[in-house]
């Protein structure tokens, strides 16, 4: 099982990026995936979950109607578009299977600094 997260950078508040998680070693179509961050200092939390299907979608209070998560079944990845940053989402992103049996696996991670 490989997670490999990508897109994060340095970016002015207000602004946007789209990170992505390319998955494999597991039937990608078949699992919920979410993404999650950790801040320095502070526990990891999460960000956004999304079914299998990718009609059910969840966030955090703190990101609802600026983040949307979505998945390709075709490139077996999973995205995190993120609008109208903030220095508090300033964290490493993570995405994230909460399956039993993918639960132990997680990527490196991907940075997002939001500053002026």
């Amino acid at each position: 099982v490989q997670l490999v997260e990508s897109g994060g950078g340095l970016v002015q508040p207000g602004g946007s990026l789209r990170l992505s998680c390319a998955a494999s070693g597991f039937t990608f179509s078949s699992y919920a995936m979410s993404w999650y961050r950790q801040a320095p200092g502070k526990e990891r939390e999460l960000v956004a979950a999304i079914r299998s299907g990718g009609g059910t979608r969840n966030y955090a209070d703190s990101v609802k109607g600026r983040f949307t998560i979505s998945r390709d079944h075709d490139k077996n990845t999973v995205y995190l578009q993120m609008n109208s940053l903030k220095p508090e989402d300033t964290a490493v992103y993570y995405c994230h299977s909460p399956a039993p049996r993918l639960a132990a696996y997680w990527g490196q991670g991907t940075q997002v600094t939001v500053s002026s």
